[in-house]
């Protein structure tokens, strides 16, 4: 094993630190991966102060890629941010595919791994804490645990792979479940970094902070970092009057754009950046595009808390 940039201590304290990045993935309009788009935007979001970048993730269309191309993007962000900020690699699939994936992250310079569920099937408790011991010990990266869908974490279960796997060093949550989470506090405390994985996480993010919940990962981040920044800054300044202003202004709108069709929590991102002038191209099947009156409608909103941008 290479030794990591950052030790999984290290890499947990980092990123409780601030807000998390969270880009998407570049397409060229026949669907291949636009490594020049992507470094480019990659480059322009390092510039701003955030804690961590999350390459190949949900909002990258993470799901679509090949591993070859998994690979390809997360040495892509791993040069361009170069060392500026932890860039954390995606772990999919099962068991065999998320160590594989997880040792290729490893070779590239990642600093860390998102562990994301198992594609498909369901499992117990059992299971999920070997696989997620497998991907532990597969390499020295801080391993962070997306417990969300088939693969949602019990407290007695998180509180198992903590004492068993030094490497396992955050949990991000999928579900907002409020019982389990304060379970989950209960039981290892700080041992873990908590980070909110739900989608539009700046919507959950006051509430979530009470239940150690400390930073989350922003896709409006992608097209608004000034935005996004300021409003992680009231949540953790815990100013109420300031985040429900910018909630009523611009993310209750927002979402009501994104609840329109399933998948566009991320078809919503990449027309964000279209509308601000960072085009990142379409979004693959099975996912769709905005339409056209659904773009022209988020530019007129995004002009409206950033003046001059749309």
């Amino acid at each position: 094993m290479s030794m990591p940039r950052y030790s999984p201590q290290e890499l947990a304290a980092r990123l409780r630190s601030g807000l998390l990045s969270f880009p998407v993935t570049h397409f060229t309009p026949d669907l291949r991966f636009d490594e020049a788009g992507y470094r480019e935007h990659v480059s322009w979001l390092s510039e701003h102060p955030v804690a961590g970048l999350f390459a190949a993730g949900g909002t990258g269309e993470g799901f679509s890629l090949t591993g070859e191309e998994i690979d390809r993007v997360v040495r892509a962000a791993v040069g361009e941010v170069g060392g500026r900020v932890p860039v954390i690699a995606p772990a999919t699939g099962g068991t065999a595919t998320a160590v594989a994936q997880a040792r290729a992250a490893e070779a590239a310079g990642a600093d860390g791994l998102l562990l994301m569920p198992p594609y498909l099937t369901e499992a117990g408790q059992d299971g999920l804490v070997e696989h997620v011991s497998a991907v532990c010990a597969a390499t020295g990266l801080g391993v962070i645990v997306y417990s969300r869908a088939n693969a949602v974490l019990t407290d007695r279960s998180v509180e198992r792979l903590a004492a068993r796997n030094p490497t396992f060093v955050g949990l991000k949550d999928g579900v907002g479940d409020i019982e389990n989470l304060t379970r989950v506090y209960a039981a290892v405390g700080e041992r873990l970094t908590y980070i909110g994985g739900l989608p539009t996480a700046e919507t959950f993010a006051l509430p979530l902070l009470q239940l150690g919940v400390s930073t989350y990962s922003s896709a409006i981040f992608n097209f608004l970092p000034e935005f996004a920044l300021g409003f992680y800054a009231d949540v953790r300044a815990q100013d109420h009057a300031a985040v429900y202003r910018r909630i009523r202004e611009f993310i209750v709108p927002y979402l009501d754009i994104r609840d329109r069709t399933k998948g566009y929590a991320v078809s919503i991102v990449k027309a964000g950046l279209a509308a601000v002038g960072r085009p990142a191209g379409p979004v693959r099947p099975p996912l769709q595009n905005l339409t056209d009156a659904e773009l022209a409608e988020l530019t007129l909103l995004i002009g409206k808390v950033s003046p001059g941008i749309a």
